[in-house]
């Protein structure tokens, strides 16, 4: 439904491939309310149907929450025993051999210029929990078509995004360990550091030597996914 207009308006720069077989998460930055359009019609340009974790409350929305749940997008509680049950869904999502979209950040970044933040642990605990790729993506362009907390859709002059799709993520030194909260900490920071890595790629500019981190700067986090 949303392709053929959205291809009048964005073009996409595509460097990388998605598997074409099996499960696995992807993990992109997040810094734009249009990022899961941005991505999805990525994934499905490149060959795959994504599916998204997504906040419970826009599953409410007429006409967008029908979508979400015909789609096969899977609902998150940020609070309570409801944002497991999300996780076990995936779960099932990725035993199918379907590829499921999870925003490390788990909310719109912070950082002033719109590089990652710190990361929440859902990503890295889908992969390590059901032992399947976790790949690292980024994408730049995004914020001409809609800006962070913007309310307006810009597709005219026509837009270009640029994708990267990195390498799976070397996760063989937390395999088979306990996934307790040092391990997932330190495996996540290594995601955010691989997606970093390719935002500056296709940024051709240097990342910030620090990542932005939230509760030091006194902000309130909202997302998608919460630890």
């Amino acid at each position: 439904m949303v392709l053929p207009i959205w291809n009048l308006g964005v073009k996409y720069r595509f460097h990388g491939r998605l598997p074409l077989q099996g499960a696995f998460v992807l993990s992109p930055n997040h810094y734009s309310e249009i990022d899961p359009l941005v991505m999805g019609v990525a994934s499905w340009k490149l060959g795959r149907l994504p599916r998204f974790l997504a906040k419970a409350s826009l599953f409410t929305v007429p006409v967008v929450g029908w979508l979400l749940r015909t789609s096969g997008q899977i609902p998150v509680e940020r609070h309570g025993s409801k944002g497991h049950q999300a996780i076990r869904a995936a779960e099932e999502l990725v035993e199918k051999g379907r590829m499921v979209i999870v925003y490390p950040e788990g909310s719109l970044t912070r950082d002033p210029d719109l590089w990652p933040m710190r990361g929440k642990t859902g990503a890295v605990r889908i992969a390590l929990e059901q032992d399947i790729p976790l790949i690292p993506a980024a994408h730049w362009g995004t914020q001409a078509i809609m800006p962070r907390y913007g309310k307006k859709i810009s597709l005219f002059p026509r837009k270009t995004v640029d994708v990267i799709i990195g390498e799976p993520l070397d996760l063989s030194a937390y395999r088979g360990r306990p996934l307790d909260q040092a391990t997932l900490t330190a495996a996540t920071a290594e995601l955010m550091d691989a997606i970093t890595a390719l935002l500056a790629e296709i940024r051709d500019e240097p990342a910030p030597a620090e990542r932005w981190d939230p509760l030091q700067h006194g902000q309130k986090e909202t997302g998608r996914l919460e630890e």
